[in-house]
């Protein structure tokens, strides 16, 4: 008889091995911090009882250049929601919009000129003007805001039109509409503007001359980050990203850091409610201080997809 029911020895050796395939992942402090290189991660254990998927985005790339892969088009199938940074179905709305241009604005009806010692201003003023930009509207806009525009301005127009051009973030939610998909966001457009707010306007005035100053070199940069973007080097772009700080290494936690760290509570409830695929900016992803890493420290597994 007990030969003939040898199987039920299994049952509790079956149950704990589910049970530890839920449990949270401890990982070695050696390995807590990616090395692979790769634009999608999938995160499973720490309770989940589906994995989802994390996959890294850039904001601006030729259309050409951009396809998604096998195993992304799998992963993303195999969810019942997208989350990105911040809601794309609230950034393409025109209300939304019209919000976010309000606040827009520097406080106190300050300027350009009330920043700038007047050779930058000179300098800012003929660079916009060059640009073909509004200058006595443009200039009434928080620096950062403005850096923003023109530096998107000089991507585009380096070597491929608009037209041609297009955002990772739009070409998946696209994909997620076609799904009927529900979308979500990790933080809203209303917080990453009031990060401008405090960051001093004097000194998102000088990072502005630097962008402008950079002239070709900011082409350049763009270039650069495309690659390491088509190498799947998140660990390169995210050292990029901390590179490209104009001087203002001291907001880095405020700009990339804190705003990682407060996704993963986000990001564990959304696993938990159901699947999730996340596209954020792929320079969030490396580093001892980007999600990879800290959804790690949370106890998922987080393993790279291929």
């Amino acid at each position: 008889m007990a030969m003939k029911n040898w199987w039920l020895w299994l049952l509790p050796a079956l149950a704990f091995t589910a049970c530890q395939s839920s449990k949270k992942v401890v990982y070695p402090a050696d390995q807590v911090v990616p090395t692979e290189k790769s634009l999608l991660w999938k995160v499973s254990a720490n309770g989940l009882k589906k994995p989802s998927y994390v996959y890294g985005t850039i904001h601006l790339i030729p259309k050409e250049k951009l396809e998604f892969s096998e195993a992304t088009r799998k992963a993303f199938d195999g969810t019942q929601r997208i989350a990105f940074e911040i809601d794309m179905k609230e950034m393409t709305n025109m209300r939304t919009q019209i919000g976010l241009m309000t606040k827009a604005f520097m406080a106190g009806g300050k300027t350009l000129k009330d920043l700038l010692p007047p050779d930058d201003y000179a300098f800012v003023h003929e660079k916009l003007e060059g640009k073909g930009l509004p200058t006595s509207f443009m200039e009434k806009l928080k620096p950062m805001f403005l850096s923003t525009l023109v530096t998107s301005d000089e991507e585009e127009a380096e070597d491929v039109s608009s037209a041609s051009m297009t955002s990772v973030e739009m070409e998946l939610y696209k994909l997620s509409k076609k799904r009927s998909m529900e979308s979500a966001g990790l933080e809203t457009a209303s917080y990453q503007m009031a990060i401008f707010d405090s960051i001093p306007y004097e000194l998102q005035a000088e990072m502005l001359v630097e962008t402008l100053r950079s002239g070709e070199g900011a082409g350049d940069d763009y270039k650069k980050m495309v690659d390491l973007y088509l190498a799947q080097d998140i660990q390169s772009m995210q050292a990029m990203v901390a590179d490209e700080s104009f001087g203002m290494e001291q907001y880095q936690d405020l700009l990339l850091n804190t705003r990682n760290q407060n996704w993963i509570p986000v990001m564990g409830r959304m696993m938990n409610a159901k699947p999730t695929f996340f596209a954020v900016g792929a320079g969030h992803l490396g580093g001892e201080q980007g999600v990879i890493a800290l959804l790690r420290k949370a106890g998922y597994r987080v393993e790279a997809v291929k």
